[in-house]
């Protein structure tokens, strides 16, 4: 990932972001190497210090500053991978967002794209992605209610536009 950030610095995130590697902190209980911040400075994740010798694919842990450490799904190449598809859509220069949907819109609105094949990104969340040739979709379970959750962020207009028609409100559409 650093060395990809070498060439595009934005890998490391525009909203939240990847510590550059002489950023990197103990977590404030000494416990974890903090490697990841959310932008407002309300959680960070990171791996746990220790002895033994490193992991090739450590456990990245998420931790919100008062509570317990909770493990993301995915270990750290996975994590990568799904930091990068969120950041794609959160910083996209195009953008739709909606929430409130139900299963079946959300159904509807990822007919058309590939899911993306690894388990769900964020322990509160439950962030699941789809993608098309630029675009990507993060949806992530609405707080208790049922719900979903959907930002969808392109490199061009047009990838909005291919979108199908449902149901429900858009609260922003660039396309």
């Amino acid at each position: 990932m650093y060395l990809l950030a070498e060439q595009r610095p934005d890998a490391l995130g525009r909203h939240n972001h990847i510590l550059p590697w002489h950023e990197l902190q103990s977590d404030p209980l000494g416990e974890l190497l903090v490697f990841g911040v959310e932008n407002q400075g309300c959680f960070y994740w990171g791996l746990p210090w220790t002895w033994d010798e490193p992991q090739d694919d450590p456990t990245v842990w998420f931790r919100e500053y008062d509570d317990e450490p909770v493990t993301e799904q995915e270990p750290l190449s996975g994590f990568l991978l799904q930091f990068s598809l969120f950041e794609a859509a959160m910083s996209a220069d195009y953008v739709g967002c909606v929430d409130s949907l139900s299963d079946r819109q959300v159904q509807q609105l990822t007919a058309p794209l590939q899911r993306v094949p690894l388990r769900f990104f964020g322990p509160q969340a439950r962030t699941r992605f789809y993608v098309a040739p630029g675009l990507v979709l993060s949806v992530s379970d609405a707080l208790n209610d049922g719900k979903f959750d959907l930002w969808a962020g392109a490199t061009h207009r047009s990838a909005l536009q291919a979108l199908p028609e449902f149901d429900a409100e858009w609260l922003r559409f660039d396309g």
